[in-house]
């Protein structure tokens, strides 16, 4: 039985498996929780719901997940992807379905993500498992708000002038 529940935390951990890659981990991982988003988007009713729900149940999952596998994977390892997962699906919240909001929210997350700029990194020495999840959620929370800064703001200037 333990080593069911092993493979469980290691399944979701790794983003079912994305985290195993060879490449860019965690790449894989955002381009993951992307395409989940994509269908999300376009195919539920209420979807921000459902990117929200994912986004707190994945993040219990990913924090004692790290949590369970720190022994047998060290300190933030780069097989887990969930954190990725859940910072990329803070970043789409509330932005639309545009494949330009897409690519922007990737581009903008892999940034702040591997950048680690205004307090990000300072969440990574949270203890355990919040410390894998907690500077990616940020990345999605400062990706989130630069989007709708986008979305709201600068788009409309450049739809009048054309």
């Amino acid at each position: 039985m333990k080593r069911i529940e092993n493979s469980f935390w290691k399944l979701t951990a790794s983003g079912f498996g994305l985290g195993y890659s060879p490449v860019a981990p965690g790449t894989m991982g955002a381009i993951g929780a992307m395409g989940v988003a994509i269908l999300i988007l376009n195919y539920l009713a209420d979807p921000y719901l459902w990117l929200a729900c994912l986004s707190l149940v994945f993040t219990i999952l990913g924090v004692v997940g790290s949590n369970k596998l720190q022994s047998q994977w060290g300190k933030d390892p780069s097989r887990i992807v969930i954190d990725e997962m859940v910072g990329m699906w803070v970043s789409l919240m509330w932005v639309g379905s545009a494949w330009i909001h897409f690519v922007g929210a990737f581009i903008l997350f892999r940034f702040f993500d591997i950048v680690k700029p205004l307090g990000i990194r300072k969440t990574e020495k949270f203890p355990g498992g919040w410390g894998v999840m907690a500077d990616d959620i940020l990345a999605g929370f400062y990706t989130n708000i630069i989007l709708q800064i986008i979305i709201w703001f600068i788009l409309p200037v450049f739809y009048k002038i054309n």
